[in-house]
């Protein structure tokens, strides 16, 4: 294990997904949500603002966190938007606004962008950088786009869609790292570690989804 002290990882998030992101790579997250008033940040680049949000939840949770001397804790942080037709794509306002989006994004495409901040709370340092992945949208009916925003998953999530929920069976293909859809790109994360000079199987627990046994390398 890098370093002398096991790793505890915090997320910054209350996302389900990103959540289970961690928990099927073998890595099982504290949540703490952080809280931050999204509508702080204003800029024109989806990059930006993304980048920025991911940053200020990371920080937000770590000012209610404390070192401890038995563990080192990493917190992440993470914020995803869709830009499309120039425009920037949080959650939707409501079931109005989802129906609006998806009757404008149906047949076409988008970049979802995923913004990830880690913060090494002991060592006072900080990686952080942007996730993009191209999303060709279905080209789906009234009736499918009214059912699907009935169900009430587009109102929760950015774009107003999902890859690993409802929305699949509406997303044609994606270009790129499907964690960065979700919300959380473990290569991204692995490389943030390492930057921080950590290993991602240092986060790794003991038994790992399917019971399999897995140990941290030596």
């Amino acid at each position: 294990m890098s370093g002398s002290l096991p790793l505890r990882l915090v997320l910054a998030s209350a996302s389900p997904a990103r959540r289970k992101t961690l928990q099927a790579a073998g890595i099982e997250p504290d949540v703490l949500v952080s809280g931050v008033d999204e509508s702080l940040v204003v800029t024109d680049r989806a990059e930006d603002l993304c980048r920025e949000l991911a940053r200020l939840k990371a920080q937000a949770v770590l000012t209610r966190l404390r070192p401890s001397d038995d563990q080192r804790t990493l917190v992440i942080g993470c914020d995803s938007v869709l830009e499309f037709d120039g425009g920037i794509f949080g959650k939707p306002a409501d079931a109005a606004d989802a129906v609006r989006r998806w009757k404008r994004m149906r047949g076409r495409s988008g970049v979802l962008h995923s913004g990830h901040c880690l913060i090494d709370i002991a060592a006072g340092r900080r990686a952080e950088a942007v996730a993009s992945t191209t999303v060709h949208f279905a080209d789906i009916s009234d009736d499918e786009v009214a059912a699907y925003v009935a169900t009430g998953e587009p109102l929760a999530v950015a774009g107003a869609f999902t890859i690993d929920g409802l929305g699949g069976p509406f997303v044609e293909r994606i270009e790129g790292d499907p964690g960065t859809v979700v919300g959380l790109s473990l290569p991204l994360l692995r490389r943030l570690l390492a930057e921080l000079d950590l290993r991602i199987t240092d986060l790794w627990t003991k038994v790992a989804p399917g019971n399999q046994s897995v140990e941290p390398l030596p």
